[in-house]
């Protein structure tokens, strides 16, 4: 790509994420996040309205009567973003493929946070962490992101979501909210990510395309795998193989939900066919509540 339309494309989606960060998500990030990143105050008799994840149920236990715990904000919050490379992420079958919606989605998010005064960080990974870019605040730092997620090639092609879980807990000290955007395409990582929440404040956006929910009658077809590039024949009349790739789907599919239920872990499930803005809408409007 050459440098005036990286140039291009880099002011195209600032313009675009930016926008929606003032008209659509102007506060909702703020409310969805001021309870992460706090710091413990005081405890005061519940009253009418305070959210009921802040009541303290020991003292309430000892002197019979709702108390909730008060905490004050934190001036300077840190978000992460975990991003994965891995090579399932080129692909989509309409017109814009999951890479370039997780570069939107990681947009939207970097400058919700710049708008908060927030410091912002990232990891990039696949098989291995490919790159580690330290939180630091300014629209300067956001758009150095954005053109290393339009550009950045990684060396590897494959998935380990628990390696980028584990470094992340190791790297990142002070607890912070992290968003790991993701298409989940693997198993491994249920205790990490447990670790990982149990530290930070960590939500997952899963990201898929319709044409990957079931394998289609099409006859004999050559396949590429994008993490491993091998390359075989499959023949999809057979039932039988496209009810084992279903399987395969469903497997993913119940480990993910184990690991975040489990995890405690908020997830937000994002379609390339789909306005993620809804989506993320009902998060922050959730974690508002």
């Amino acid at each position: 790509m050459q440098t005036s339309d990286l140039l291009k494309k880099v002011r195209k989606i600032e313009i675009k994420t930016r926008g929606l960060t003032r008209q659509v998500f102007a506060g909702r990030y703020h409310s969805a996040f001021k309870g992460r990143g706090m710091t413990f105050s005081e405890v005061r008799e519940y009253q009418y309205g305070d959210p009921i994840r802040d009541i303290d149920w020991n003292v309430t236990a000892r002197f019979n009567h709702p108390y909730v715990k008060v905490f004050e904000e934190e001036r300077e919050l840190t978000v992460m973003l975990i991003v994965d490379l891995s090579g399932s992420r080129n692909f989509g079958s309409n017109s814009i493929m999951k890479r370039d919606l997780m570069t939107e989605l990681a947009a939207v998010l970097s400058f919700s946070a710049i708008q908060n005064n927030d410091k912002v960080g990232v990891i990039f990974f696949t098989n291995k962490i490919e790159k580690f870019i330290p939180p630091k605040k300014g629209r300067t730092h956001i758009l150095r992101i954005i053109t290393e997620l339009l550009t950045f090639e990684p060396e590897e092609q494959g998935t380990d979501i628990n390696n980028a879980l584990e470094f992340f807990t190791g790297a990142i000290k002070k607890r912070c909210t992290a968003f790991l955007i993701s298409d989940f395409i693997g198993t491994g990582y249920e205790r990490s990510m447990m670790i990982a929440n149990s530290k930070h404040d960590l939500v997952a956006l899963r990201i898929s395309d319709p044409l990957e929910d079931a394998l289609p009658n099409v006859g004999l077809i050559r396949m590429l795998d994008a993490e491993t590039n091998q390359e075989f024949w499959v023949d999809t009349a057979r039932a039988k193989n496209r009810e084992l790739y279903r399987q395969w789907k469903e497997e993913l599919a119940k480990y993910f939900s184990k690991s975040v239920t489990r995890s405690g872990v908020d997830t937000v499930d994002i379609r390339t066919n789909e306005d993620y803005v809804i989506p993320l809408m009902k998060m922050f409007k959730m974690r508002s509540m």
